[in-house]
């Protein structure tokens, strides 16, 4: 009888600190944006100060080595290796969390993954810290776009439209943009805006807008 209370208290002891010890050290944060704002064990918290000593060694100042992840973040993001690029845009993060294309990164992750409201939350952060990045607003009309495509709501397709109108007042003779307006204004019964961006987009470049909007300009 005393043998078994004690191995019952034995093994809840060791149930309750094993999930303790889970808990206190939750592994997979480096892979959630700015670590998914969770307490982070002491051992992460070590991990952290000796990645900001190497950076305070190596680099000028920490806005500075910033950049330099930042660089990284979207080197492995183009390699598609969107786990390690997480990684390298959060040690960004944790270098300077004012740095508006960590933001953008984190946006761009998100969208991959099809989370695309996330997605919309990070790139407003982003134009929040420096609004005039046309690329940004880019990413965000791609999110919205997705988005409309799930939903087929109106005021997601215009506000689709309306980030791509900021990213072409930024940039004006971009063709990606305005071939991008030119879509996303073909869902409009009056084309009138979809064949205005089609003609500026052709200016500039003709195999811009693919075949299979001009096909859906020429509907009624």
């Amino acid at each position: 009888m005393f043998i078994n209370k004690f191995l019952r208290l034995i093994f809840t002891y060791i149930l309750f600190t094993g999930c303790s010890s889970t808990q206190d050290c939750k592994e997979g944060i480096n892979l959630l944006p700015m670590y998914g704002k969770l307490p982070k064990c002491a051992q992460q918290v070590k991990s952290d100060n000796d990645f900001l000593a190497h950076a305070d060694k190596n680099f000028a100042d920490r806005k500075t080595a910033a950049l330099s992840y930042v660089d990284l973040g979207w080197d492995y993001f183009y390699k598609n290796d969107l786990e390690t690029s997480m990684k390298r845009f959060n040690q960004a993060w944790l270098l300077d969390s004012l740095n508006a294309d960590v933001y953008w990164g984190f946006g761009n992750l998100l969208g991959k993954k099809n989370e695309l409201e996330a997605s919309i939350h990070f790139f407003e952060q982003s134009l929040k810290l420096n609004p005039d990045n046309s690329r940004v607003y880019e990413s965000l009309a791609t999110s919205y776009g997705h988005l409309f495509e799930a939903t087929k709501e109106q005021n997601i397709l215009d506000k689709a439209i309306e980030s791509l109108r900021k990213a072409n007042t930024l940039d004006e003779d971009n063709p990606r943009i305005l071939a991008q307006l030119t879509a996303a204004y073909s869902y409009f019964l009056q084309k009138d805006s979809a064949n205005k961006y089609l003609n500026l987009t052709d200016k500039i470049d003709p195999k811009a807008v693919p075949t299979e909007v001009r096909e859906l300009l020429k509907q009624k």
